[in-house]
This record gives structure tokens, sequence and C-alpha cells, in this order.
């Protein structure tokens, strides 16, 4: 589909009439008119100090700023001094907010994007935006800054030519231990989000079922109280409990060795979970390929926890 342009005013006063500018180390800076489009912002993860000169004159320059929660973006917004409409687009008002959205890029506006931290879609919602915006012939440029995940796989000190986000495991413990097991099986270092209420106990989880891998816990990223505890995943969970829960969490985990097979304990959870949805055979072709354990060892392993779960139904 071929993009629609509508000409850009040339005003350098925003539609309530305020000059478009924002402030920098006690400057004053005049920033231009956006052009009509959308505009994915990214913004600071904690040390504001992290923004971008073309985000703030982009943020200046649009004719709105749509963010999850307008209390958060307004502290940015005041911070520089940007005189900034705000309207809300968040996971809960994103079906209605979306036509609006599209109705003003019609008649010529620039919207920015932003999340409460960070680049906008990482974890976060606005795909579905993007994906209609695109699809009506608009303009989608995204200007990159600071993002949660690089920033912990940095630091890590672990693998970082292949990765792996997988966002939040889930809350209950039987579907992240079944999750858990699926990403053991992933060849690449894996970064995960993770509150602080439930940082330990996913940690105990993830070693049970993962072992001894290399890990970090990043914790509250650029801000004044940053935290980075690199060690094996086992001995990061074994000391879980003395963890300080305040904060943002950032897991990162190395990939697995590549002379290490499947352990026990997790070839067990691939089986039950393959058994709970199929037969025997489609199980034991599953666990073959995951785990590169001999077919016949899994195959006795398989017909023994069937049973087991059979009996287990039984009761």
């Amino acid at each position: 589909m071929r993009t629609r342009h509508v000409p850009a005013s040339s005003s350098g006063e925003s539609d309530d009439g305020s000059a478009r500018s924002f402030a920098i180390t006690g400057q004053r800076v005049t920033a231009p008119k956006a052009a009509p489009g959308l505009y994915l912002v990214a913004t600071p993860i904690g040390n504001l100090g992290d923004i971008t000169l073309r985000a703030l004159e982009t943020l200046a320059g649009v004719d709105i700023v749509a963010c999850e929660d307008t209390r958060i973006t307004r502290r940015l917004m005041e911070r520089f001094a940007i005189h900034a409409s705000l309207m809300q687009y968040h996971e809960h008002n994103a079906a209605e907010a979306r036509p609006k959205i599209l109705e003003k890029l019609s008649q010529g506006a620039s919207i920015a994007l932003v999340s409460d931290a960070g680049t906008p879609l990482i974890s976060d919602p606005g795909f579905k935006l993007v994906r209609e915006v695109s699809a009506a012939g608009f303009t989608v440029t995204a200007l990159p800054g600071p993002s949660s995940v690089l920033t912990a796989l940095c630091v890590a000190a672990l693998p970082t030519d292949r990765f792996f986000f997988e966002g939040f495991l889930p809350s209950k413990q039987m579907a992240r231990r079944a999750r858990a097991t699926e990403l053991a099986r992933i060849d690449a270092t894996l970064v995960l989000f993770e509150s602080g209420a439930r940082i330990a106990e996913s940690l105990r989880d993830l070693a049970d079922i993962m072992g001894p891998r290399e890990a970090a816990i990043c914790r509250e990223l650029t801000k004044l109280h940053e935290e980075i505890r690199r060690a094996s995943l086992d001995a990061l969970a074994a000391d879980a409990d003395d963890l300080e829960t305040r904060g943002e969490f950032v897991l990162v985990i190395g990939p697995p060795a590549a002379d290490a097979g499947m352990d026990d304990n997790a070839l067990d959870q691939l089986l039950r979970a393959a058994l709970a949805n199929g037969s025997v055979k489609d199980a034991v072709a599953q666990a073959v390929d995951a785990s590169g354990r001999a077919k016949r060892e899994v195959y006795a392993r398989a017909l023994d926890l069937s049973k087991d779960m059979r009996s287990g139904d039984d009761d």
C-alpha cells in the first residue's frame, strides 16, 4: 500500500499556542513540528539522562503523546519542560483508543507512542496499533533508545551472539515449570522479566529444571540502587531469600553447555506435559528430539510416567 503523506505545518507552536521546545542543561531548545505519522519513542528505564536529543525533539514536536500512565509520562515532560498533550494508550483501553489515534492521523496529526519506561512494544502494548497504522498507510518511525532487555544482556557477562527474550513467566507454579522446561531446550541466552514478589520462587523453579547454568540477576538497572548478581543459577536460587525484592528485575540465563544433555527432572517435566496432551509415541518423539537421550531410555521412562499418571487419575 502506498504511504500517505500529509504536509506538515511549519509552525513552531503547538495547537494550544505554546512554543514547541524542550529544556536541557538549563537551555531552551526550539523543536520543529513533527511531520504527520506515528513515532515510537524510547524513554529512560531509570536514569533520565539516558533520553536522547532526538526523543526530546520529537516529544516536543508532536501533537499528541500516547502513553500508558499519564502521571509517569507527565513527570518526564515536566523534567524537560515539554508542553505535551497526553492521551492514554494501554492494554485496557487499546481497542477503544486505536480508532481515535487512526482518526487523528487521518487529520494530519503527529503522535508519539511511549511506554512507562524503555522501548515501546517490548513487553508493552503497541503491536496492534503499529500494525493498523502501517496497514492504513501512515508513516511509522522508531526512535531507538533505552531498553532493559539489552541493558541486562550487556552487563550479565553471558554470551550475546544469540538470545531469546521471554518476558514474564506464568505466575502459577505448574505453568511456570512447564514453560521453563520448554525454555531449557533453547540453545541461546535467555532474558526474562520477573517481579520482586515472585523472583525467589521463579529462581528455584528455574534452577531445579535448568541446573547450574551461569546466570545474572539485574535489579533496578540504571537507577540509584542498581544491583547485579552473577553466579550459577542454583547458587542464585539458594540465596534467593536474601534478595532485596523492591524494584524491577531482569533475569539473564546462559545457554546450556554444548555437551550437557537434559537432566532426569527436566526430561520428566517434558514427558508429563507431552503425555497430558498426546500419545506415548508422540511424547517420546518430542522428548528424544529435545533431550538428545536414547529413544529406548526415553520410551521406558514415558511408559512409567504414563502408568503413574493413569493410576493417579484412578485414585
